[in-house]
């Protein structure tokens, strides 16, 4: 990535402030909402969302790797974030497994893992975006009907008897005791933001300018006061949790008091540096990917650091779990309403991050009017986005090597949780990578008597059982060509199982000639005699 001396640094922000302020005002519009709807569905204190974004605007766009890329909490760690709470039993010691994770993934920018991305498949990362779509979906849709009792619920998919709660018993209840005035907020909203996105809306300036969330919530307040106005007990009530609760304090002084800090008597817990462990990991991965779509997006085509973005989130989570916010990640959804709004420098984050804080501070009663049901309006459609019907039938259609890791960790995050299932996932397609692998080394032709086995590639001990079929398929009384001209390396295992057959195909009489493969087989020889001597040496 470029250096700039800070003359040009600031001669940049002046020239681009008058894209880039705009930009940020839309990227914290679409924010707002979303940090608090983030924070309800991982289960935390609603403020912890509102530090989450601040914390990756103002902090993280200074020492990005991304000029275009927008920080913040992630509906991707929702599931992991709530599943921690719930397991390690306080939100305190939760923020201490943040503070750490970030600590790790600092480390991991110092050791260049900036390519960690590409050692995941493809049809795991979606598998797992996908499955927490489904998550975000089955969690939501009590809100949307008004059950805002027990936000989370238990997370075990299947039904427990000795479970007070779980996932399909609060569908099933919200469906029974349905709150009409959360239904008529939920389906208003919904048709905004489905509308919102058709092409006839799109081409009017007005609604390319203003984002449908900020839209969604001020409907909401609206729907609610007018509720409120005409009817006793039709609105949706504060005290019965409909209701957006961020404190409300008296002084710049208060306002601080409500920073939440780490519970540092658990840092012997060693289930705390596992969820760290989790959050660093998976954040990383979300990063990542957010950052390469970015790349793409980015209208001036500038190559993103890597190693330097992960350092910057590392920074940001410590931070973060250190004052009592969500873990952070590079977030697609904003970075992309942040290149559409026309930001050309990372000045429109940090502006964002700005007007986050400034907007707490001054306006929070104004929040405490957002009626949930539209939060989870705007989950909803977020949910559905990460798990829509396309992208099943799209990898369908790539074929069972993707389908298959794909489909197979999306069950596994939904019916256990999202690091089984990751991991899950990431040894099934492990195994279609291998079995891929496996059928593409090596073939074998023949024409009567006459056999020709030939390595198509680099071949390794993961052929060692096909090389030992194919070899075995050689009657006596043959011809066999072994040919390594395209093999670059060949494993000692695969040496091994030659030397073998060479041994055997004397007594059955089979004629073995081996083509580009004897010099190094013979470097391979030497090595293991010096090997051998030094060995010895070292023994006597």
């Amino acid at each position: 990535m470029a250096t700039f001396t800070v003359s040009e640094i600031e001669s940049g922000i002046r020239k681009n402030l008058k894209y880039d302020a705009p930009a940020g005002l839309v990227v914290f519009l679409v924010a707002l909402p979303l940090c608090l709807g983030i924070a309800l569905a991982s289960g935390a204190p609603l403020f912890s969302g509102i530090i989450a974004g601040i914390i990756g605007g103002i902090l993280i766009s200074f020492i990005s790797g991304s000029e275009v890329s927008v920080s913040g909490p992630a509906a991707g760690l929702a599931v992991i974030v709530a599943t921690a709470i719930q397991n390690l039993g306080s939100f305190r010691i939760f923020l201490l497994a943040v503070a750490i994770s970030g600590l790790i993934q600092i480390v991991l920018g110092f050791a260049r893992a900036g390519v960690i991305g590409n050692y995941v498949p493809n049809a795991v990362i979606k598998g797992m975006l996908a499955a927490i779509g489904v998550v975000i979906l089955l969690k939501q849709i009590p809100h949307a009907l008004g059950r805002d009792v027990n936000y989370e619920g238990d997370f075990d998919f299947f039904f427990e008897i000795e479970a007070k709660s779980n996932t399909l018993l609060d569908i099933v209840k919200a469906v029974y005791t349905a709150t009409p005035a959360a239904v008529i907020i939920t389906i208003a909203s919904l048709a905004v933001l489905l509308a919102w996105e058709k092409p006839a809306f799109q081409r009017i300036r007005l609604f390319k300018l203003i984002p449908a969330p900020l839209i969604v919530v001020l409907l909401g307040i609206l729907l609610n006061e007018g509720f409120k106005s005409f009817f006793t007990d039709f609105h949706l009530k504060p005290e019965d949790g409909h209701l957006v609760a961020l404190p409300v304090p008296e002084n710049i002084t208060a306002f601080f008091g409500q920073f939440t800090f780490p519970d540092w008597s658990a840092i012997s817990n060693k289930q705390v540096f596992i969820t760290a462990l989790t959050i660093a990991i998976v954040g990383s991965i979300e990063t990542l990917l957010s950052i390469e779509a970015s790349d793409k997006l980015d209208p001036y085509r500038r190559i993103s650091s890597t190693n330097r973005e992960l350092k910057a989130q590392g920074l940001g989570n410590l931070i973060s779990g250190l004052l009592g916010g969500l873990p952070v990640t590079s977030v697609i959804v904003r970075s992309s309403a942040n290149v559409y709004a026309g930001a050309r420098t990372r000045t429109s984050s940090f502006v964002h991050g700005l007007l986050l804080f400034i907007c707490v501070l001054l306006i929070p009663s104004l929040l405490n009017r957002i009626p949930l049901a539209s939060l989870a309006a705007i989950l909803l459609v977020i949910g559905y986005k990460l798990t829509k019907i396309e992208i099943y039938k799209k990898m369908y259609r790539a074929g069972m090597d993707q389908f298959l890791p794909f489909i197979i960790t999306v069950t596994a995050i939904v019916f256990t949780d999202l690091l089984d299932g990751v991991l899950i996932g990431l040894v099934v397609g492990t195994f279609f990578v291998i079995r891929t692998n496996h059928h593409s080394a090596m073939t074998l032709v023949s024409q009567e008597n006459n056999y020709l086995l030939r390595f198509n590639k680099d071949v390794s001990f993961v052929n060692k059982s096909e090389l030992k079929d194919k070899l075995s398929s050689i009657p006596s009384h043959s011809h066999l060509i072994i040919d390594g001209s395209k093999s670059t390396f060949i494993d000692s295992d695969i040496y091994d199982v030659v030397a073998d057959f060479e041994e055997s195909a004397r007594y059955r009489d089979i004629e073995v000639e081996l083509n580009h493969y004897q010099s190094k087989l013979q470097n391979y020889r030497r090595r293991r005699s010096l090997d051998g001597k030094l060995s010895k040496t070292s023994a006597g």
